[in-house]
């Protein structure tokens, strides 16, 4: 499917990447398939010999905030430097190294919550295209779930104005056997269900398809009509009052802020006795236990049978994973599963652990969307990209900044490709969710579901 796609590439970028941990080498992986040249600086030399096996990279061992490194690597003619190593600093500094010597847009991952409070100065300071926090990232996302907790997924687009939600469809509900043109004709048509898995097939439904009890679909509205909607067809939709999260790392720090700053009470159980003064400090109005989360006995005096939700935020995924079958045994508890690791998504897929959260993959989706940005022409760019269904589809949202062949037309005279759907139109901050008599014009962004990839742009729709 993806070597369809190849003749709709304005241009392959030329991309150094700095860093080749769990961030790294997705977006090696991810962006070396869209068929970019990349090379990557890493000092050790055991992943250097893992990437080589692997991917069709060039691989410069050394340390990348060093010129010459950056020279032997090209910086000179690169289009996009994206340093993603352990560090902050090196990160920063790297990218300020290549913006010296080059034109090249500049990304850094930054992680620690002083930096964070400081992006918008640092960004525009230091000349960089972004920074990306990871963990506060993906923490935004499990607040957005719990804010919402019958839901699997909260996506946002049109600054924040359209949701993109994954939900579950509850045996006996409303839904089970209804077509999607009754779900417009009977409940409402201020939403549009974009994409279906069903027994691991992803389908972009048509009015005709039948929906069925245990299907897993997204949909998209206004954060008003997704609540309408949910309401109407029997789904509970309040926030949570209160979350237990275990671990005290940068995760649970960024997630106990979000969530507290929403009224939500926040325990936090944490080993470190020391972690957890730190922790009183910074987040004085949160409950601090100092427990062993591993110990059913620890979390069952804790309170978790009492507790709206819970969240495991351990560095380790088996420990994770665990943890959230044990709270899904004796509570109620809406529960949402970090997992590091994405090689075994297939099998966590498989297993009952509520909402699935992939910090690696929320950051590597960001830079992603950049980079298709940077490959496109002018008629339209990248607002933002997310994965559905364990990467089998793709909700994209461009941006019209010129005259196309999409523009000014009627979206039923479009011919548009199999297996896409275009799920809302944004102009002006109005959202729109079209008919076949509605139409696209410059200025506005439009959100497309597909199960192709590779889309750099909004002419990428047609045929």
């Amino acid at each position: 499917m993806f070597a369809n796609l190849l003749h709709n590439v304005s241009k392959s970028l030329k991309i150094i990447i700095v860093g080749n941990g769990k961030v790294g080498h997705t977006l090696v992986e991810q962006l070396s398939k869209e068929g970019n040249n990349i090379t990557v600086i890493e000092k050790d030399a055991t992943v250097i010999a893992d990437l080589d096996s692997q991917f069709d990279v060039i691989t410069i061992k050394g340390n990348g905030a060093s010129y010459n490194t950056l020279k032997e690597a090209g910086v000179e003619t690169a289009d996009l430097v994206i340093a993603v190593t352990g560090s902050d600093e090196l990160n920063l500094l790297c990218c300020t190294i290549a913006k010296q010597f080059s034109s090249c847009a500049a990304i850094a991952r930054v992680r620690t919550p002083d930096y964070s409070q400081e992006v918008g100065y640092l960004r525009d300071k230091l000349g960089l295209a972004m920074i990306i926090n990871p963990e506060l990232e993906s923490a935004r996302e499990m607040a957005r779930i719990l804010y919402l907790p019958t839901a699997l997924q909260v996506n946002t687009f049109a600054h924040g104005q359209a949701e993109m939600i994954k939900f579950k469809i509850p045996s006996g509900n409303t839904l089970d056997q209804m077509t999607i043109a009754n779900l417009g004709r009977h409940i409402t048509n201020n939403i549009l269900i974009c994409g279906v898995e069903r027994k691991g097939e992803v389908y972009i439904p048509s009015g005709s398809f039948c929906l069925e009890a245990d299907d897993t679909i997204y949909f998209a509205a206004t954060r008003n009509e997704a609540r309408k909607f949910l309401k109407n067809i029997g789904v509970f939709t309040k926030q949570v009052k209160n979350a237990m999260i275990v671990g005290g790392g940068l995760s649970s720090f960024y997630l106990a802020n979000e969530l507290l700053h929403a009224g939500v009470d926040v325990s936090i159980l944490e080993t470190s006795l020391e972690r957890c003064n730190e922790l009183s400090t910074m987040l004085p109005e949160a409950t601090i236990i100092n427990a062993d989360a591993s110990s059913q006995e620890g979390l069952m005096s804790a309170g978790l049978t009492n507790m709206e939700a819970f969240v495991p935020l351990t560095g380790i995924d088996e420990e994770n994973v665990l943890l959230t079958l044990y709270a899904k045994r004796v509570s109620k508890a809406k529960v949402i599963t970090k997992i590091n690791r994405i090689n075994f998504s297939e099998v966590i897929a498989d297993l009952d652990l509520g909402s699935v959260v992939y910090p690696k993959l929320i950051t590597s989706e960001a830079i992603i969307a950049y980079a298709r940005a940077l490959r496109a022409s002018r008629s339209s760019e990248i607002e933002t990209l997310y994965h559905l269904f364990d990467s089998k589809a793709e909700a994209i949202e461009f941006r019209i900044k010129e005259a196309s062949p999409v523009v000014g037309k009627e979206l039923r005279e479009l011919s548009l490709k199999d297996n896409l759907l275009i799920a809302f139109i944004n102009r002006r901050g109005k959202i729109i969710i079209p008919s076949g008599s509605d139409t696209i014009e410059i200025g506005d962004s439009v959100m497309i579901v597909t199960t192709h990839t590779g889309f750099n742009e909004i002419r990428d729709i047609l045929k």
